[in-house]
């Protein structure tokens, strides 16, 4: 088994005060990492040559590379990185919002970025219609092969440090089976020095762990949470979602109740809707009773179909018909896009590659 060697994005400010000397290399350092999107030390120009050598011996700088990238014809960019070990995860580039210009060319509004990273190689929840539990679990990721996808999606989009940007941890894997490390990289995330990107711009979605839904609110990290809801009644989430044996519908509900949330904004619930499964109006309804004191967004989203799948895509109609019950009956609902479906970086289609395939 190949060895994983530390990267320096695997660290916090303060663990790096504590390896770096003296103190101001550290905050020049971070500057390269996170505002010049640095990949190697020799990019750090100002570093004297002995603290590189010195860092070089314990550290890399990057733990993973982009060996694909394939751009959709909606903009989307899914991207495949190859860790240390030869393994792959993706992570899918998204603009949700065009450029707006006033009448006479001027830009008033800046595109509006979201990036979906991966926190797994592979997954271990095993729902029944996803590609990427088709392949297993092999690892959790570190901090660093976290972060890394960030910085390397920013560095091959040109993308300033300082833009705002929103990640969703909606890739590979799921985030709470990890949450050591998830936690870790949304802190180095959130960090002022580093790429600032707040924790409510950090949205972390999870098949339903209802113990480790507590487990991070008590981590009050000021993150997003999304639960992938995708059935109202144990018997289908169960075929859906196995795991659900353990972590049924009514736990997660209990666990989202707790979760500390800013008062302003809602818990997100995904549904994703499979035809003649769970997109009839029946369905709507014991969403509504279940959701019920809850200040709850639902989020609807078309399955996706892949080679070998059982499973079908819902029709408009019957979409559109889920949506206006819920929002007849008082819940704020959205139709998700299905972005990146031609290159099948949509919801459910990301998986590890084996080389034959790159």
């Amino acid at each position: 088994m190949t060895e994983l060697k530390p990267t320096l994005l695997d660290f916090t400010k303060e663990e790096l005060l504590g390896i770096i000397k003296p103190s101001f290399r550290v905050k020049q350092i971070l500057g390269w990492l996170y505002h010049n999107y640095a990949s190697t030390y020799d990019d750090m120009k100002n570093i004297p040559k002995s603290l590189k050598e010195e860092l070089a011996q314990k550290y890399i700088v990057s733990p993973l590379k982009i060996v694909k990238k394939e751009e959709s014809s909606d903009g989307t960019i899914k991207y495949l990185f190859e860790l240390q070990d030869g393994k792959t995860v993706e992570a899918v580039w998204l603009k949700m919002k065009d450029d707006i210009y006033d009448d006479s060319g001027k830009l008033i509004h800046e595109a509006k970025y979201t990036i979906c990273v991966s926190t797994q190689v592979g997954c271990k929840v095993g729902c029944s219609f996803c590609l990427t539990a088709k392949g297993g679990f092999t690892r959790d990721l570190s901090a660093g092969e976290i972060v890394g996808q960030v910085v390397a999606l920013k560095r091959d989009n040109d993308h300033k440090h300082n833009r705002k940007i929103n990640i969703v941890y909606m890739g590979m894997g799921e985030p709470l089976d990890n949450l050591t490390n998830l936690a870790k990289a949304i802190e180095i995330f959130k960090e002022e020095d580093g790429l600032a990107i707040s924790g409510k711009r950090q949205t972390v979605s999870t098949s339903g762990l209802s113990n480790k839904i507590d487990q991070l609110g008590a981590m009050d990290l000021g993150v997003h949470i999304a639960i992938s809801l995708h059935a109202v009644d144990d018997e289908l989430r169960t075929e859906l979602i196995p795991m659900n044996k353990a972590h049924n519908i009514n736990s997660i509900i209990e666990a989202v109740k707790r979760f500390p949330i800013d008062t302003r904004k809602r818990v997100m619930f995904e549904y994703l809707v499979i035809k003649d499964k769970n997109d009839d109006i029946a369905s709507a309804k014991k969403l509504v009773k279940l959701l019920s004191g809850i200040k709850a967004k639902v989020n609807l989203i078309y399955f996706n179909p892949y080679p070998g799948t059982t499973y079908d895509r819902p029709e408009l109609k019957d979409m559109i018909n889920f949506q206006e019950y819920l929002v007849k009956h008082g819940l704020l609902c959205t139709i998700r896009d299905s972005k990146g479906i031609d290159i099948s970086a949509a919801c459910g289609q990301l998986k590890e590659k084996e080389k034959e395939e790159i």
